[in-house]
């Protein structure tokens, strides 16, 4: 057997060893470990010196030096706290009460904790089991079809990895070379939108036919009012916030109405204001960072990046200075380009100096964002300013005794999980840190919380660091399996005959990128996304520069398209996780029949990324180039 079809039968042998069970990791390097003993075999040499050791050696220490695997244990760390926290009871009572008015409310309130808890943790199985435990019954109890509750759950819990921070992305970034805060930025958009189609299905479905989701009981949907906020009603106005802002200044009424302190007042003021303190700070970081920020940025970078952006050509003809750049009027680089420059006649294989934070976000010609506002941006920015204040106007009009009491439910369970996520999203994709740095203070943040809320104990604190323990070790190890089996399959000549056979049916752009979609999203039938990133997607990433497509935009398609991996049986992960704590009447097949919509769902929203290539790469092209 010639050595590429050695390489065909490693594959195909994968598949066959993990749909029987074994341990992914552990079977990449036993059958990498075993072909590549025959594809590097001196007949001259005793078996003790094989290069397949030192192959084993040389992928093991790059997985432990790669520093993009370091911020997947603090990204599952923060997802466990918070998991074991257990914050997430309370958050979801009151965005039910929130969503009480809307078809299917209860499977609305699901998939919008499951979207915003999925941000937090990541972990799919957690959100999963966690939903189903909190969710499940209570859809179940209220009339709810088996299909609608157990599809809202399964399908809701996966967009944890999609949807950044995100371990699936990072290891991706790790395989194909690419930057995290890149892929971070264009998962950002499709993720969210992908949870926008989950949701008009989900009222679709119930207003074409209310009787799987029948309304609540006026008594589960009435929001239970304190006894002080009433007293404050009649002491002052109908009116929740005309009421607290008279009772700031003038507090005589509510203090002898009882039941009250005048440091309460302020208390509950704030969070009366929360929404609309909330909206100006948007708004005016979004101004500071367009408009305000960038400008002053370019002010000084400017001179820099037009002088490397003009001389950029001339170095590669070899010229040496741009025209019109008198060489003392240059300012001083700091790192690679004072190395460059002392070195004139050093060959250009030199190594760069490493360059702390995200380089990417430093280098290269001006980024859309640092070129300034376009025109219609202004447009854009104060109409949706002035429609913000219409409806921030309508909902504090309409500010009544149970709409206070629900803004407050929320602004103590969701505000705190939400300002954490933002600013761990905000730090990465800005530049002010690195993803590790970002995932750090994200699982601190996790310890903040779970503390502050009381739930967190020495016992849940040792389960979070074994889980975390377990999955990083997971992962790593299934890295060391990938690269030593992607590197057999490279040497035996596997790689370079699944290249020759796709450039010999001469297929264009589209043709390949429906090709290499439909592929994995068959193999997410059998298999898990950990498999189809470390094994198949390597094969694919050296074609994509053939056919002239961008790795961001096929990667997050990718990103998409294994959603479907988690819901399509025999292996459809997400079923068994809620199989596991749901009723015994519910059986696996109506968890099956559930989930099977949302597979279609998944395949719309990528045929309209791939029509609308914007609404993935616009995100990233604006904030660092490309």
């Amino acid at each position: 057997m010639s050595d590429p079809a050695l390489g065909l039968t490693m594959l195909a042998l994968i598949v066959v060893v993990i749909m029987m069970g074994f341990p992914t990791a552990f079977t990449l390097m036993g059958l990498g470990m075993f072909f590549g003993f025959f594809a590097l075999h001196d007949p001259t040499q005793p078996w003790t010196q094989n290069h397949i050791f030192d192959l084993i050696v040389q992928r093991t220490y790059g997985a432990m030096t790669n520093d993009t695997l370091i911020s997947i244990p603090l990204f599952v760390l923060m997802g466990y706290v918070m998991e074991r926290g257990a914050l997430v009871d309370k958050m979801f009572y009151s965005v039910q009460l929130a969503f009480r008015r809307v078809p299917a409310s209860l499977a609305v309130a699901t998939l919008v904790i499951c979207t915003f808890w999925g941000i937090a943790s990541g972990l799919v199985g957690a959100v999963v089991v966690l939903m189903g435990v909190i969710a499940f019954n209570p859809m179940l109890r209220a009339g709810y079809d088996v299909r609608l509750a157990s599809g809202v759950i399964t399908a809701g819990g996966t967009l944890g990895i999609l949807i950044p921070p995100s371990v699936m992305i990072i290891v991706y970034a790790a395989v194909a070379g690419q930057s995290v805060v890149k892929l971070y930025a264009s998962a950002m958009f499709p993720g969210f939108f992908l949870s926008f189609l989950y949701l008009l299905y989900i009222v679709g479905w119930a207003m074409i036919n209310p009787k799987i989701a029948p309304p609540l009981p006026e008594e589960e949907t009435k929001v239970p009012v304190t006894e002080w906020v009433a007293k404050m009603q009649r002491a002052y106005s109908p009116n929740m916030l005309v009421t607290l802002t008279k009772a700031l200044f003038s507090p005589g009424k509510g203090l002898a109405a009882g039941g009250v302190t005048y440091g309460s007042i302020v208390k509950n003021f704030t969070a009366a204001i929360f929404p609309a303190v909330m909206t100006v700070a948007t708004f005016y970081l979004i101004w500071w960072y367009v408009v305000i920020h960038q400008q002053a940025t370019v002010d000084v970078d400017t001179p820099q990046k037009a002088k490397a952006a003009a001389t950029a050509p001339a170095k590669a003809t070899g010229a040496a200075v741009a025209p019109g750049a008198p060489p003392e009027e240059k300012l001083e680089e700091l790192g690679a380009g004072s190395t460059e420059r002392s070195s004139a006649n050093a060959p250009s294989k030199d190594e760069p100096l490493e360059e702390l934070g995200t380089p990417e976000l430093a280098q290269g010609p001006l980024t859309a964002a640092e070129q300034g506002p376009d025109p219609q941006f202004y447009w854009w920015f104060w109409g949706l300013a002035a429609a913000s204040v219409v409806t921030l106007a309508w909902y504090y009009r309409k500010m009544q005794a149970e709409q206070f009491e629900i803004l407050k439910l929320l602004t103590s369970s969701v505000m705190p999980l939400g300002i954490l996520t933002v600013i761990v999203l905000a730090v990465i994709l800005f530049g002010i840190t690195t993803a590790t740095e970002s995932a750090a203070v994200g699982a601190a943040g996790a310890y903040i919380l779970a503390i502050q809320a009381g739930t967190l104990d020495w016992k849940r604190v040792k389960e979070s660091v074994f889980l975390t323990a377990k999955t990083t070790a997971m992962v790593c190890w299934l890295f060391v399996g990938s690269a030593l089996f992607s590197a057999v399959f490279a040497i035996l000549g596997g790689q370079q005959l699944v290249e020759r056979w796709v450039l010999s049916l001469n297929m264009t752009p589209v043709q390949f990128m429906l090709l290499s979609q439909a592929i994995i999203f068959v193999l997410g039938w059998p298999l898990e996304w950990t498999e189809i990133i470390v094994i198949f997607v390597p094969i694919f990433l050296p074609l994509l520069k053939h056919f002239n497509i961008d790795p961001i935009l096929w990667g997050t398609l990718v990103f998409v398209n294994l959603q479907a991996a988690f819901l399509s049986p025999p292996v459809a992960m997400s079923a068994f996780y809620l199989k596991g704590v749901s009723p015994s009447h519910v059986t696996l097949n109506q968890i099956f029949s559930g989930m099977m919509p949302y597979m279609l769902i998944v395949i719309i929203c990528m045929v309209i990324m791939y029509l609308w290539p914007g609404m993935t790469l616009w995100l990233p092209n604006y904030l660092y180039g490309g």
